[in-house]
């Protein structure tokens, strides 16, 4: 992602910290062993898990209000910075298709099966092809409308989700659901995607599906709305931080008023999920923007702002480095074959700790070895934009 000419330390740590904790939920040492924090809510609610991601497409906005600022000014250059945005988008969602494909290309190889096959079976959509469709249709909002219609959009596209989530009858079902494999959102997902490029998990509704995608933007409007307010200069920071924190607090009572008729859902995104998420993310940016760039107390953000000015790359790496690993297949002495990754877990973690903390320790480990790579580019001034 193009990095905000104009930069808040605290967006850099809260951005960080976020990617950090999306790794640490991602990759534990057994999916089976996992404390309830870092798990997803079964569907409705939500745990700590289920605000990376709103979080995450919520500073995505934040970021773009300060990064395109300068351009939404002058119109002369609204195309040039609309192709850059589309070609960025592009590119974050061939980064996550390449993730989903890449192990059945492998698969199809090595098995002596044609390659064709793992297109016919790999998921259209992400969290990173997800980030990438936000972030062109939100950079377009942003560059080419109002403020105030900017905040009119977010309420009309929390209102129409809503009411078709819970008032258009789902066909072939007969009546408005929210259940995991008969609302309206599966039942697209189902018929455009179809069940062979949906959620392996699932295969019948996908949690970045395509029906969700647009509140998703409403989550990445919210943020552009807060990055606009942070980057005037006609207001001063105690009142920056009262608005944050007025905000964020509105908006967290409001979703939870809207759950009692549209339950909080990450996997549904809905619109009382944007509300609280928002809301929460509002809060956290305030109190950073509060102690890092108001109070200046800086020295321990240096672990979190690493993470957080590579953040897409750490990412997609993250995600990339099991699935090469694990291709290097080990013997067993049972004479049972496993990936190198998973070896090294049964051998070096699991002995030595209860099996729900060995699964806690792998995943930190993970997070403290990405440190290590990324704190060297940090130091070397090393910076991927995508």
């Amino acid at each position: 992602m193009s990095e905000p000419k104009q930069r808040l330390l605290s967006l850099d740590f809260f951005r960080g910290l976020t990617v950090a904790a999306m790794i640490l939920v991602n990759n534990p040492g057994s999916w089976g062993h996992i404390y309830a924090p870092l798990e997803h809510a079964e569907w409705n609610g939500c745990t700590p898990t289920d605000l990376i991601f709103p979080f995450f497409l919520w500073i995505v906005g934040v970021s773009i209000a300060f990064a395109m600022s300068s351009s939404k000014a002058d119109p002369a250059t609204h195309q040039k910075t609309i192709i850059k945005a589309v070609k960025r988008g592009i590119i974050l969602y061939l980064l996550g298709f390449f993730l989903a494909i890449f192990g059945k290309i492998i698969s199809a190889i090595i098995d002596d099966k044609s390659i064709w096959e793992a297109f016919q079976t790999v998921r259209l959509l992400g969290v990173l092809q997800r980030i990438g469709i936000v972030f062109i249709i939100s950079s377009i909002i942003f560059i080419k409308v109002s403020t105030k219609n900017i905040f009119r959009a977010l309420i009309i596209i929390l209102a129409v989700y809503w009411a078709l989530m819970t008032f258009i009858p789902v066909p072939g079902v007969g009546y408005p659901n929210l259940e995991k494999e008969t609302n309206l959102a599966a039942w697209i997902d189902r018929g455009i995607l179809t069940e062979a490029h949906t959620w392996a998990s699932s295969k019948t509704w996908d949690p970045e599906g395509i029906l969700s995608t647009l509140p998703a933007i409403g989550t990445c409007l919210f943020g552009i709305l807060v990055g606009v307010w942070m980057r005037r200069k006609d207001v001063d920071n105690p009142t920056k931080v009262a608005w944050l924190f007025t905000t964020g607090i509105i908006a967290v009572v409001l979703g939870l008023l809207w759950n009692l008729q549209f339950p909080i859902n990450k996997a549904l995104w809905t619109s009382s999920y944007v509300l609280y998420a928002g809301g929460l993310a509002s809060i956290g940016l305030a109190l950073c923007y509060w102690i890092i760039d108001v109070q200046g107390f800086k020295k321990f953000t240096t672990p979190f702002v690493v993470y957080g000015v590579n953040a897409i790359t750490v990412f997609f790496l993250a995600g990339l480095a099991p699935r090469v690993l694990n291709l290097i297949q080990l013997t067993k002495p049972d004479g049972t074959k496993t990936g190198l990754l998973v070896r090294f877990y049964e051998t070096c973690y699991m002995p030595f700790f209860s099996p729900i903390n060995a699964s806690l320790v792998w995943a930190i480990t993970y997070v403290l070895g990405f440190y290590v790579l990324l704190y060297f580019m940090y130091k070397k001034n090393i910076i991927i934009k995508v």
